[in-house]
């Protein structure tokens, strides 16, 4: 079979070890969205600091999705979406296969390429997942949506795999799962990570699912973008928001969403039951997402999406990324020590009293973003789009933020 065949060949490219980094993921059904659309959602952490945009039409399905800049001809995808409405991602998870001595190989982001590029619902997926050899020489938590309603999170070790139903209130009693870096079926200490993120995410998305707000922009901004720490049960937004500009404020930041690691952020908005699935919507913040801003696209536009999410020969990186990391500087300033430079930042530069922060710049900027694409969404459920409509909207997103960079940060996206 084609997909057994695919998968030796990554094994024979790979064929070392490869440890990701800490994710924060979700799967959301649409019965518990705010417009009955499902959600997926990755918080992406890793040393690959830069990201791109990349789209493909190399196989069954067209698709889009988010590739290291450095993986110049897109071998593997971290999160993306397909022309029929199917999209996957996934988090690393460090407690499926205690005591086992194989090797890991590090797939995951080829896994989700070729799911991609041949799967177009969530059956597909569990079909090609049992083709595969084992073992598998993989540890991941994988979600996926599709258009017919389906969204569920596979929980994937050496042996096989177990699937956790969103629409199934058995195991997912408010519509959503969240994964970070360890499963439910592994052991649970200290060989895994992620405890105190999944529990911040599962406070705000309880409140979210309670009071009816779930939606991209509250995953985006709310939590991908919070400040709020379950454990300590710190909220820097609240903490240090009443300092005034150009004070230098410093604060331990560590086991936030948000992480120094974090490369980019991206949800995925799918479509209900018999909607055309050209209108599923992949929202991404490409690059450090406390210093980036949200950019929609859609599988029927092609390649033709604003070129500042696409990888630039002069930069080796997308100019968003490029932005975020420039503007990431400001937050993590501290320039010497180990720990100190990791886990201490300036939270002056992000937020303060005169609304001069970095992300208090973006945001306003960014909620236009959202509600000119939703109003767009709409005419197009009701009335249809072509690539050319597609390609209008796009030049004026890009247009709009290299102003935004201009203006706010005097950054040059080329």
């Amino acid at each position: 079979m084609k997909i057994i065949k695919n998968y030796l060949l990554i094994l024979i490219l790979i064929g070392i070890s490869h440890k990701t980094l800490a994710c924060t993921v979700a799967v959301i059904s649409g019965k518990y969205t705010k417009d009955g659309r499902p959600l997926l959602w990755k918080n992406r952490d890793t040393n690959y600091i830069n990201n791109q945009i990349m789209f493909f039409n190399e196989g069954k399905y067209d698709f889009i999705g988010l590739v290291n800049s450095g993986d110049i001809t897109g071998k593997s995808v971290w999160i993306g979406q397909n022309s029929v409405g199917f999209a996957i991602m996934n988090s690393a998870s460090y407690n499926l296969n205690i005591g086992d001595s194989t090797k890991l190989n590090g797939a995951e982001g080829r896994i989700i390429k070729e799911a991609l590029a041949t799967c177009k619902t969530i059956e597909d997926f569990e079909k090609y997942l049992d083709m595969l050899p084992k073992p598998t020489r993989l540890e991941a938590n994988f979600g996926v949506i599709d258009a017919n309603g389906g969204a569920a999170m596979y929980e994937l070790n050496n042996k096989g795999y177990v699937k956790f139903d969103a629409n199934d209130p058995k195991v997912a009693p408010f519509g959503y799962i969240i994964r970070s870096n360890y499963s439910f079926m592994g052991s649970y200490g200290d060989e895994s990570s992620g405890y105190i993120r999944y529990n911040t995410v599962n406070e705000q998305f309880y409140n979210a699912m309670a009071t009816n707000s779930f939606d991209a922009q509250f995953i985006i901004q709310d939590v991908t973008r919070g400040l709020y720490h379950s454990l300590t049960k710190v909220d820097l937004n609240k903490e240090y928001r009443n300092i005034p500009e150009n004070t230098p404020t410093y604060t331990f930041f560590h086991d936030f969403i948000g992480r120094r690691t974090t490369s980019s952020a991206c949800v995925v908005q799918g479509v209900k039951k018999n909607e055309n699935p050209d209108f599923t919507t992949l929202w991404s913040v490409v690059g450090f997402p406390l210093t980036s801003i949200v950019v929609p696209t859609w599988v029927k536009g092609g390649n033709t999406f604003p070129n500042i999410l696409k990888r630039n020969e002069e930069l080796k990186d997308s100019p968003i990324c490029n932005a975020a990391l420039s503007l990431k500087k400001e937050f993590f300033n501290i320039r010497w020590g180990r720990y100190a430079m990791r886990y201490y930042v300036n939270i002056n530069a992000l937020i303060n009293a005169d609304n001069t922060g970095i992300k208090q710049k973006i945001e306003p900027y960014e909620n236009k973003i959202f509600k000119e694409t939703n109003i767009k969404l709409n005419e197009w459920r009701l009335k249809g789009n072509r690539k050319s409509d597609i390609k209008l909207y796009y030049d004026k997103l890009n247009t709009d933020l290299i102003n935004l960079y201009a203006t706010e940060f005097n950054i040059k996206l080329r």
